[in-house]
């Protein structure tokens, strides 16, 4: 296991509840980078090639436009593993 994955298994995944575990073994997580979501981790198991390309929008409490706004994230060009904040919407 290499150290990027040794760091993934100490973070929070988002949507978890907070007595959950955190990261579980056989999943595949993206790290979210700025925004409101920052440090989180999104688990993508399952998820189709071209949805992975196109990120996420999730919904948080915490975005410009609080309960119910989301948060966008998108892949980073040179390491997909990290997904990067592009912005809030309603």
């Amino acid at each position: 296991m290499g150290e990027y994955d040794e760091q993934l298994l100490r973070g929070r995944v988002y949507g978890a509840e907070h007595n959950d575990p955190g990261p579980r073994p056989g999943h595949d997580y993206r790290e979210l980078v700025g925004g409101p979501l920052d440090g989180l981790l999104l688990d993508v198991t399952g998820w189709e090639a071209d949805m992975l390309e196109c990120g996420a929008a999730l919904i948080t409490e915490l975005g410009h436009y609080g309960g119910g706004g989301r948060a966008h994230y998108e892949p980073r060009p040179d390491d997909p593993r990290r997904w990067d904040w592009a912005g809030d919407t309603p």
